[in-house]
């Protein structure tokens, strides 16, 4: 990914978020990533590290229309995705695709079990959130320019805790620096 669609994206999340009235802490670790697709305005995200704890981690996520997280699961990590403004679609899978059944299974969405069918897409709007355990296969995108998303998990491990339907997909592709960085990324090394 070029250094320079990274600071667009990264001017582009601030604005959002002062727009949505986020106030952003000191000195937070940004995250921006087309996850090796080559193609950030299809398969993109910009996140925001506002806690990392050995307990507990909290994240700010701000995504385009028309781009979507790849499809994943968690070996260990519980998370509770939260519309924080606007309106997102999740698809979730009760284990690996195309090895899940279709049959219905629950989810927590705000706070309460609901039927789920594995692949069939629904919409969580501003203050809801779906609670998404372990093996649960999922990817989202939101339905409107100016969404924001949050994430709030059980300990994070970006870098041995994302499980890719995709084994081509990277977490964290490497940097062409064709421009000078305005923000240091959590991968940046």
């Amino acid at each position: 990914m070029k250094r320079s669609a990274i600071n667009s994206a990264y001017c582009e999340a601030l604005q959002v978020f002062a727009q949505a009235g986020w106030i952003l802490p000191p000195q937070p670790r940004w995250d921006v990533t087309d996850c090796g697709s080559g193609d950030f305005n299809r398969c993109g995200i910009v996140l925001i590290n506002l806690a990392d704890e050995p307990e507990y981690a909290e994240k700010l996520i701000y995504m385009r229309p028309g781009q979507t997280i790849p499809l994943h699961t968690h070996g260990k990590k519980k998370e509770d995705i939260i519309c924080r403004c606007g309106s997102l679609v999740m698809e979730l899978w009760n284990g690996r695709p195309g090895e899940a059944s279709a049959a219905e299974f629950l989810v927590n969405v705000n706070g309460t079990p609901r039927r789920i069918t594995s692949g069939v897409p629904f919409t969580i709007r501003a203050g809801e959130r779906a609670t998404l355990v372990p093996g649960v296969f999922h990817r989202f995108w939101p339905v409107e320019a100016g969404t924001v998303i949050g994430e709030v998990s059980t300990a994070n491990d970006d870098v041995n805790d994302n499980i890719f339907h995709d084994p081509g997909v990277a977490r964290f592709p490497g940097v062409e620096e064709d421009e000078p960085a305005l923000v240091r990324l959590v991968s940046d090394r």
